[in-house]
């Protein structure tokens, strides 16, 4: 595991390298644990020199030397390991033979450099005589970079090690060798199992060879050197000389001679200009446990009165000093002031650890309660979610000493928590409510807080209406306050509500948001206001203007430190990218967003909805409904409403391709109930074409046509030019599917023109997809009229409605609407094909298998493909391998599923697969 160094094989291969090649003496300096005789084993194994004798010495072992007069009676590799054990009687003997190399020889020599009795000299005091024809060369042995350290990490421990957990490994073993190879070892046989986290290897303990090495050099000391060890052991990272000295309790001059003691015994190194501390710093430890109770507190004390001194001050670790120096009180005054510190320069998630945990000790005295539990909640709700942070505050608000504004400010933070990063609507919107009455009558500036997040209108449950009513009492209450940061953070909620139902004065309050503002608190909420905008656009449609409003809300999140607005910021952007058809990657950036919000899965919830629509156009079902469900992160009834009606509406479609027709029926009046409740009628977009077609092919006629109608009338003249779309998608699903249903086929044609309303006004969004699925249903239904009717194929799910078109004039006519479909239906596939939807493209191709004529100069017959999958055979393979079952493919083909039986069968057959999951690995 401990990698040879290839300079010192190529500075002896010189040695072998001819017949009259010079003898190489090459001297390898390395501290303990760098692999120097694991260098020379491999040396050993130097490749093109079968005929040199290998001659091994061990210096200080007493016996495993060669003799003198034998060393070089032929060509030899001399290794040596460990000259710095040598007694003078062994180096004596040593430089003889060294001195004595003929050509055609070799040695390498290893050495601990910190334990050579005269520095520098690997072979004594005395000066060695070289021989002229002698070559001498050194190599040092490094410790291993961060990538060494995770390769290493990966062949013992697997890919569990994440990539915190090899940084603390780096770092706390100093990438030496053997000391990253036994702390590995210990991490794998450790129980429970190891996760991969950087708190398991702060957790694991210090390697018994590193333990024994540093306490036998430490306890080689003097009694009376020995506190400046203590004191590096008790600091725990490189400290100046007046640090060490002033935290030993030692004097200046008897604590200079210590450090000097301390670093020629090799107890101590100095790890940089002037700053001293253990080569491996996980050796601390190991001394620290060994240091007397009484005395170690003393320590403590003295090291956290040092650290106050440092610019900048440590805050966090000068309270850990404090707290195990026994000074409770000086423990939580470091912990407030490491905590403002940390939220100053935006290292939120640091602050919320540190107050978590102090804030989770028993015995914290009330007043010190109440103020690091607001400090707590104020970094929790600008950063990103701690479960522990949720569970902290709900136990604090129950605390009767509390004083009735810090209870309702906590409570306050707690609501927006429990909404915001957790996706606990019903649960947040009840405390919010509560902390809104408790904070009107002490401090105002928080009760419009509190207001305004009411105002907020994504969480299911209130109307517009009552969101409105919570904005008026914000706006009063900000006004009152007197504070600009508050009166930013009610525009910003402002902007988001009157963008999402596209009041025509949203665009102007966009502009009203302080972007240039000085104010870190009021750059946070204008930071937050451009960000609501852009999610709201992406919704309406304004695609082309999500840009510039997530590029100025992301710089300015980062530049203020608010980290939960850049990450809603990556959704917003995976969902425009989505709609826009930007999906080469998209499936890999909304599973890595996913990864690295692993801790907050609600902020990621759009990536997971992006994620499941990819899976349905891709005909990966089973992974579809795994995604659109949030992989059971948590309840999808919690998702913001327009995210909701956009899942539902995905499930319904996969739940018509079916055939599971009163199941879709039933959940679309379900999620319609939602976002009719809500009153936001642009959210209900991606719903209603799937809803309106679920309850049509179910019957429920009077249902659909309410749909349709309270969808046009809640939308009025809003300029939501999604949302138009798809009302007339919708209306012309209405209209295909009455006419199928009355067996009226004159009136298809009708319902083919509002399809290509719909994809024409998708185009100019642009919105490629939907534009490709609605021009595929205006061909389906030209075709159908052509073939006088039939039944509504299986697959359909789109929309349609206006006036009936007057049938076909003449045979002509509907031969060339005929050919223009099938050119449409063309054109779909290759568009489905061009995005990676490969379920539609499959879909559109089948169907115009069934009304493309023949082509002409085809011998008759089937063709034969022998041994080659059919084009048939190849598209049931590729929809099986998918997941999707015989009765799903044979609806998406037009088929039966005994066909799609054969079919599968005659794949397996000629790929030589064993399974379905066996024939996707061989397509």
């Amino acid at each position: 595991m401990i990698a040879t160094c290839g300079s010192a094989r190529r500075s002896l291969a010189r040695a072998f390298a001819a017949p009259d090649a010079g003898p190489v003496l090459l001297f390898v300096e390395g501290a303990a644990g760098l692999g120097k005789t694991h260098l020379l084993r491999e040396l050993a194994e130097l490749p093109g020199t079968p005929d040199v004798a290998r001659l091994w010495w061990r210096c200080g072992a007493g016996c495993g030397r060669p003799e003198e007069d034998e060393v070089w009676r032929k060509p030899a590799l001399l290794l040596v390991d460990d000259v710095h054990r040598a007694d003078e009687d062994e180096l004596r003997r040593l430089r003889r033979v060294l001195a004595g190399m003929e050509p055609g020889s070799a040695a390498a020599v290893t050495y601990r450099p910190e334990e050579l009795p005269v520095p520098g000299m690997p072979l004594g005091g005395s000066a060695m005589t070289y021989p002229f024809r002698l070559t001498v060369l050194g190599d040092r042995l490094a410790p291993w970079d961060e990538d060494r350290v995770r390769r290493a990490a990966t062949e013992v421990l697997g890919e569990s090690c994440a990539a915190e957990a090899v940084s603390a490994l780096c770092e706390r073993t100093g990438g030496v060798p053997r000391a990253v190879v036994d702390l590995l070892a210990m991490l794998r046989e450790q129980r429970p199992a190891f996760t991969g986290t950087a708190a398991e290897v702060a957790a694991a303990g210090v390697p018994a060879r590193l333990a024994e090495l540093v306490l036998s050099r430490t306890y080689a000391m003097s009694s009376a050197h020995r506190p400046l060890v203590w004191a590096a052991a008790v600091l725990d990272g490189p400290a100046a000389r007046d640090e060490l000295i002033a935290v030993s309790g030692l004097g200046a001059v008897p604590g200079s001679d210590a450090l000097l003691r301390a670093l020629e015994s090799a107890a101590l190194a100095e790890l940089g200009e002037g700053r001293y501390g253990f080569a491996v710093p996980l050796a601390a430890g190991a001394v620290r446990d060994t240091v007397p109770g009484p005395v170690r507190q003393d320590l403590h004390r003295r090291a956290a009165g040092v650290l106050s001194r440092r610019q900048p001050v440590p805050w966090a670790a000068v309270g850990a000093h404090h707290r195990t120096a026994g000074e409770y009180r000086g423990w939580l005054r470091a912990v407030e002031k490491a905590a403002e510190s940390a939220a100053a320069s935006g290292r939120h998630q640091e602050a919320i650890t540190l107050l978590e945990r102090t804030l989770a000790t028993p015995g914290i005295p009330p007043q010190a309660r109440a103020r690091l539990a607001p400090l707590l909640a104020r970094n929790a709700v600008t950063g990103l979610r701690s479960d522990q942070t949720v569970e902290v505050l709900a136990q604090i608000v129950q605390d009767a000493d509390l004083p009735p504004a810090v209870r309702g400010e906590l409570r306050l933070d707690l609501g927006l928590m429990l909404s915001n990063q957790m996706g606990r609507f019903a649960e947040g919107w009840r405390v919010l409510e509560v902390a809104a009455a408790e904070l009107r009558e002490v401090r105002s500036v928080l009760a419009a807080r509190a207001m305004a997040a009411l105002v907020t209108p994504y969480w299911p449950g209130a109307s517009l209406d009552v969101h409105r009513g919570w904005l008026i009492k914000a706006a009063a209450a900000a006004d009152d306050s007197g504070d600009d940061a508050m009166r930013t953070a009610v525009l910003a909620n402002h902007v988001g509500l009157a963008m999402s139902w596209a009041d025509p004065e949203a665009w102007d309050l966009v502009e009203r948001l302080p972007v240039q503002s000085t104010d870190p608190a009021c750059a946070r909420q204008a930071a937050r206001g451009l960000c609501n905008a852009a999610d709201s656009a992406v919704w309406l449609g304004f695609y082309r203007r999500v840009d510039g409003l997530l590029a100025e809300g992301r710089e300015l999140a980062t530049r203020s430190g608010a980290p939960y607005t850049e990450h809603s910021a990556s959704g917003t952007r995976l969902l425009q990218e989505w709609w826009t058809g930007q999906w080469l990657g998209l499936a890999k950036r909304c599973e890595d967003f996913v990864a690295d919000t692993a801790d907050m899965p609600f902020l990621a919830s759009d990536a997971y909805v992006v994620r499941g629509l990819l899976a349905v156009a891709q005909g990966d079902w089973v992974e579809a409904r795994a995604w659109l469900s949030q992989r059971g992160t948590f309840g999808t009834e919690n998702l913001p409403v327009p995210l909701g009606a956009t899942a539902a509406g995905a499930v319904i479609r996969l739940t018509l391709a079916r055939q599971e027709v009163a199941d879709a029926a039933e959940q679309a009046r379900a999620a319609w109930t939602v976002v009719a409740e809500k009153g936001v009628w642009p959210w209900a977009a991606e719903l209603a074409p799937w809803a309106v077609e679920a309850l049509a092919r179910a019957g429920d006629t009077d249902t659909a046509h309410a749909m349709v109608r309270d969808f046009a009338q809640g939308l009025g003249d809003a300029d939501a030019p999604a949302a138009r779309a798809a009302l007339a998608w919708s209306r012309a699903v209405l209209a295909e599917n009455e006419a199928l249903a009355e067996g009226r086929p004159d009136r298809l044609p009708a319902a083919a023109e509002t399809y290509r309303k719909a994809a024409a006004a998708y185009a100019k969004l642009p919105r490629p997809y939907s534009e490709a699925l609605t021009t595929e249903c205006a061909a389906r239904c030209v075709l159908a009229a052509d073939a006088g009717g039939g039944e509504a194929p299986a697959h359909s799910a789109d929309p349609a409605g206006p006036k009936a078109l007057a049938a076909s004039a003449s045979p002509a006519d509907d031969r060339a609407n005929t050919a223009s479909a099938i050119a449409e239906l063309e054109s779909c596939a290759q568009h489905f094909t061009d995005l990676g939807a490969a379920w539609d493209a499959t879909r559109a191709r089948a169907l115009l298998r069934t009304r493309q004529p023949a082509k002409k100069g085809r011998p008759p017959g089937r063709p034969s493909h022998s041994d080659q999958l059919s084009p048939r055979e190849a598209e049931v393979a590729q929809l099986a391998s998918s997941g999707l079952t015989n009765r799903e493919i044979a609806a998406t083909l037009h088929l039966s599923p005994r066909t799609v039986e054969q079919h599968i069968a005659g794949a397996m057959r000629k790929t030589g697969a064993l399974s379905r999951r066996d024939l996707a690995h061989r397509l």
